[in-house]
């Protein structure tokens, strides 16, 4: 009888073992990469309260940095706009279309570096290479107060896209890196919305740059010499503070870098990989529709709002307003802007749906 327990509890003791197996090895192990494997050997089992601590960790310190990373991003960008009636053409002696140049040559370095970016950015560590990025194009943005004519203004607009291509895509694997799928959602809408925040605060800055009417820096000079100067002190702080990735982070504990690596399992993306595997690339671009979809949807969207950008301060102006009341009349842009993301993505995550969503906020 004795005997026959023992067995019975061997037997149970087998059973126990073959049922957790399975939820130890997650796809190809010869796949995962060696420094994730590292902290992600085992299953461990994350409470509702250890949860929170974590995510509340990476909302105190990632997350803050993407967001004022990505604000500094879209304000220096911006900074064309807002000067465009501080008579930095007629300063530089732009004529005809030479201004419209100016926005473009921007996306056109954008859409020549993005996809050796994107390789680059899968192998390099990532906060290191997005801070010195921030701090190429602060040097960048700095020396268009250098500048007294069109050729000059467009070598550094063209270096200044070049420079600003990495933060977008840097930051969409961050938020995939550090963050639930679940959570998602909010966080890149916690980081994109700052296109909206950065005309609400671009327009209180330019509207006090624009009193500056005597001294050495004309007043839009003086915008892009200290817009350089602020973004490039930030990028050391990128540099310093922002985590590479879970495995590397040493501002938190080795036991918060497993829970952080094992909360993330259930993405099914894996955290990061520095192998380039031309089967997918392959199954992405040809058997996948959706891929021409979603850059289909983007070249539409972008290709009106770019515009509106770069030319929204010209043609408010052009209805009568003063250089004043103009850019204080560009923040009202940048609520709207900062409502639509937030109220499109709390319905998003209410309702899961997206598609008619978008369909629904492309309309107006």
């Amino acid at each position: 009888m004795a005997e026959n327990e023992q067995k019975d509890s061997s037997s149970s003791m087998d059973v126990k073992e073959h049922h957790h197996a399975p939820e130890v090895v997650v796809g190809d192990s010869s796949r995962i990469d060696p420094e994730v494997a590292k902290y992600a050997a085992g299953v461990i089992e994350i409470d509702d309260a250890t949860n929170r601590r974590i995510k509340w960790k990476l909302y105190r310190r990632v997350l803050p940095i993407m967001v004022v990373t990505y604000f500094l991003q879209a304000l220096d960008k911006g900074t064309l706009s807002f000067s465009s009636i501080m008579n930095l053409p007629e300063d530089t002696g732009l004529v005809g279309q030479q201004y419209s140049w100016l926005t473009t040559c921007i996306y056109i370095a954008v859409l020549i570096v993005e996809y050796p970016l994107n390789w680059i950015i899968q192998r390099v560590p990532i906060a290191k290479f997005l801070a010195f990025n921030v701090c190429a194009w602060s040097a960048v943005l700095a020396c268009h107060a250098a500048c007294h004519n069109f050729v000059g203004l467009l070598v550094c607009r063209t270096l200044l896209g070049i420079f600003e291509a990495s933060c977008q895509p840097t930051l969409v694997v961050l938020s995939a890196m550090w963050f639930k799928r679940e959570e998602q959602t909010m966080i890149v809408t916690f980081w994109y919305m700052m296109n909206g925040f950065q005309q609400i605060v671009g327009g209180v800055l330019a509207y006090a740059f624009t009193h500056i009417t005597s001294g050495p820096l004309k007043s839009w000079q003086a915008l892009f010499l200290t817009y350089g100067c602020f973004s490039f002190l930030w990028g050391l702080v990128v540099f310093f503070f922002l985590p590479d990735s879970p495995m590397r982070a040493k501002c938190y504990s080795e036991e918060d870098k497993k829970l952080m690596v094992e909360r993330l399992r259930s993405n099914q993306t894996g955290l990061q990989n520095k192998t380039f595997r031309k089967e997918q690339m392959y199954e992405g671009l040809f058997k996948d529709p959706q891929i021409w979809a979603y850059g289909l949807i983007t070249f539409l969207t972008a290709l009106p709002t770019s515009g509106l950008g770069a030319f929204a301060n010209i043609i408010i102006s052009g209805f009568g307003f003063s250089v004043l009341d103009t850019q204080l009349l560009a923040m009202v842009l940048g609520a709207y802007i900062m409502f639509c993301l937030l109220s499109s993505s709390y319905i998003t995550r209410k309702w899961g749906q997206t598609v008619l969503v978008m369909i629904a906020y492309a309309i107006p």
